[in-house]
């Protein structure tokens, strides 16, 4: 097995040995740029390789696991290394999630222009053939043998110890090694004059033979019990040769469904090998624009689902997809910051190498993003006089101050090589801010975004193996989170730079502000409850404090 990083440079020389055609990379001189992110199994070489996301990259340089990534390349190559490093032990697991995502982004997908996969993943699930990929199998007998291990071995002590005739104890003592089993010692092979038939030993042989090629080949680290022979070497070369046809004899010699499973994993092994080596080099499946999943497996995560909004029959889709052609990675509706209305949050993406920030220009793509979806929504005021969804509030019409809508910046990044159980979302770096007018917090140019960092490898097993009810509960914390960590920007003491504020004066408040409208505008706001909040910017001199604070007590958020 090895191991590559999109984006990173490789010799020429090993990129042209591993791949059989140069699509995978780019040749720039003496070196190649690995263009895409997925799997390649060199089918004449048998060498798996597997071309990981950039998030796997620091941006000083250095594979987030401490090994630079041309000593990433040769450490994931040996063997022995794999084995008994534990900086390298997270290959085994990784690899599951990190496929299954890739075929699960395909199948979402089928006509995407991103994938790029071999005729073997073009005639799988297509065709009604007895085609799969090499890594579906292997992970297929690994499954297997995990769930079937226990059974497997005492199905067999039971078979070679059922009424042995005349068995010789000084003999099996001497030759055969016992078996440990709850504490008690087990002879798994009794020596006798008459030979006991074991009818599903043939099968066992091949099942454990393959799994046993399957570990050494890629270093897989499977514990498997030698209770049977393992051919090895050219006795299994020979096998590979024959073996489906030996298959197909003892075919209706098992009757349990765990055997016939068994049996019919070794058929797709032989099978497989057999269409491989006549008919195919290669067999991969590998995605260009790797930024296209990544959003894909954090939208799943945290948007939900488009269904048509039954007050004006129109989908998340009319807001997703703006008329400018720009797309939100992100959108759902949650909670606004002040009131009891709500509001759209909106979140982007970014797929960079791990401790890397967005710069100036996503800043301001995120804003335009933001102003998209604050116009969507007052056009649908203009026109029928309702919101998108009842109880969303983005203007006041009295102050006509605009509700403020929460943006987010999410990034990957590796919690530990094997960590797949940290999903905790993180601040990270500082809220960045864009206004036309900065001491107006409640102008409709006024935005703000705040930036997090989730990790990848938590995202990655969510994407393949988390159930509805699990994705709707994380996704429930995560909006809390997103919420809470805006109030407290704009708290007492939070970075926002705002001091607010509650209208507590005798006047009313229609009359307060249309008498002060002028000197407040962009600066209050009147919450769905009926509240007229006032926002201070710290160093404004330009605003009357001593003649309007005096009507006002400071805010404090439940």
């Amino acid at each position: 097995m090895k191991v590559l990083i999109e984006g990173e440079r490789y010799p020429i020389q090993v990129l042209e040995k591993l791949f059989r055609s140069s699509q995978f990379y780019s040749a720039l001189g003496a070196e190649g740029v690995i263009k895409y992110v997925g799997y390649y199994h060199n089918i004449e070489d048998n060498e798996l390789i597997f071309m990981l996301p950039k998030v796997f990259m620091t941006d000083e340089g250095k594979t987030v696991f401490g090994f630079g990534v041309q000593e990433l390349l040769h450490e994931s190559g040996n063997i022995l290394s794999v084995k008994s490093d534990g900086a390298l032990s997270w290959i085994r697991n990784f690899t599951v999630y990190f496929y299954k995502s890739l075929v699960k982004f395909r199948q979402k997908y089928p006509d995407s222009i991103l994938i790029n996969y071999s005729p073997v993943f073009r005639l799988k699930g297509i065709q009604k053939t007895f085609q799969y990929s090499y890594l579906d199998i292997l992970l297929s007998f690994v499954t297997y043998f995990r769930k079937n291990r226990s059974h497997i071995l005492y199905k067999h002590i039971d078979a070679v110890q059922s009424n042995p005739k005349k068995p010789k104890w000084d003999k099996t003592v001497r030759k055969a090694k016992p078996v440990l089993a709850g504490g008690t010692i087990i002879y798994d092979r009794i020596r006798a004059k008459s030979k006991i038939v074991d009818n599903e030993e043939q099968l066992i042989i091949y099942f454990f033979s393959i799994l046993n090629f399957f570990n050494e080949k890629h270093s897989l680290g499977l514990q498997i019990d030698k209770v049977y022979p393992i051919l090895k070497g050219k006795r299994f070369t020979d096998l590979m040769k024959g073996g489906l046809a030996k298959l197909k004899k003892i075919k209706y010699r098992y009757y349990s469904d765990s055997l016939k499973e068994m049996h019919s994993l070794c058929m797709l092994f032989f099978s497989s090998h057999d269409r491989g080596r006549g008919k195919a080099a290669e067999d991969f499946i590998t995605v260009s624009n790797y930024n296209i999943v990544f959003e894909d497996m954090i939208d799943s995560l945290f948007s939900d689902d488009l269904e048509p909004v039954p007050v004006n029959n129109t989908t998340l889709n009319d807001l997703k997809y703006s008329k400018d052609g720009k797309i939100l990675d992100h959108i759902f509706d949650h909670n606004s910051l002040f009131d009891g209305s709500s509001i759209f949050y909106i979140g982007d993406s970014k797929y960079y190498k791990s401790g890397t920030e967005a710069g100036q220009n996503s800043r301001f793509k995120q804003f335009t993003y933001a102003k998209n979806v604050i116009q969507y929504n007052i056009d649908l005021l203009n026109k029928d006089k309702r919101p998108y969804i009842p109880g969303q509030r983005y203007r006041d019409e009295l102050t006509e101050g605009y509700n403020i809508t929460p943006n987010f910046f999410i990034y990957g990044y590796i919690n530990g090589a094997d960590n797949y159980e940290v999903n905790d979302l993180i601040p990270y770096g500082n809220v960045q801010p864009s206004c036309h007018f900065p001491n107006r917090l409640f102008d409709r140019d006024t935005l703000f975004v705040h930036q997090y960092k989730i990790n990848f490898l938590f995202v990655l097993k969510a994407y393949v193996v988390f159930r509805e009810f699990s994705i709707k509960q994380f996704r429930q914390n995560v909006r809390d989170l997103f919420r809470n960590e805006f109030i407290k920007y704009f708290s007492e003491g939070g970075m926002s730079g705002y001091t607010l504020y509650k209208y507590r004066g005798k006047e009313p408040v229609e009359d307060f502000v249309n008498n002060n409208f002028k000197k407040l505008n962009g600066k209050v706001y009147r919450t769905i409850e009926g509240d007229l909040l006032l926002g201070v910017k710290d160093g404004d001199d330009e605003f009357d404090k001593q003649k309007f604070l005096p009507y006002f007590s400071k805010m404090s958020f439940h």
